[in-house]
């Protein structure tokens, strides 16, 4: 965040310097104002393009075997424009390398979910999954499948059908 800021400053100084040097050679023909709204836009734009940005430069960054299974796009009033091109503000992603399973229980797997967030930590849950029925049971950590493949104090949540982190976490890598 403090990156984004100066960054940000930065982009205002640059464009106002920009036109206060272009209005130089032409004798202060240009208006007095220009200065300051040149600014306000490059930093304006900087912010944008930051927020806009975040969604694509987090997800090059992630480790392989990261897959994302579902992004949510908001929109706000303090930025209106975000409702005619929402930006993405969090997502989930699926580590396909920590999935564990059990030879008793083929269609249950231990998943850690990482839920990243525009401006909060990210988060990293086990989540046991039952492929064929369609559930999830929050456990958890340092829970494993036990001696029959089961495991214990699981609650249950059916999922609704064609849910894509469920479907990104069982699909065969």
């Amino acid at each position: 965040m403090f990156f984004e800021l100066i960054g940000t400053i930065v982009a205002g100084v640059a464009a106002g310097l920009l036109v206060w040097a272009l209005n130089r050679p032409l004798k202060g023909r240009l208006p007095k104002w220009l200065v300051p709204v040149a600014a306000g836009a490059a930093m304006l734009t900087a912010t944008i393009s930051s927020e806009y940005g975040w969604y694509d430069r987090t997800r090059a960054t992630m480790p392989e075997g990261m897959v994302v299974a579902q992004s949510i796009k908001e929109g706000s009033y303090l930025r209106p424009w975000t409702f005619a091109l929402p930006y993405v503000t969090r997502f989930v992603a699926v580590d396909r390398q920590s999935i564990r399973t059990h030879p008793d229980q083929p269609n249950q797997r231990i998943v850690d979910l990482v839920f990243y967030g525009r401006w909060s930590r990210t988060a990293k849950v086990p989540i046991l999954f039952d492929c064929s029925d369609g559930r999830r049971a929050d456990i958890v950590d340092g829970a494993e499948f036990g001696a029959d493949g089961q495991i214990t104090n699981a609650v249950w949540r059916d999922l609704p059908a064609g849910d894509p982190v469920l479907r990104t976490a069982c699909e065969e890598a």
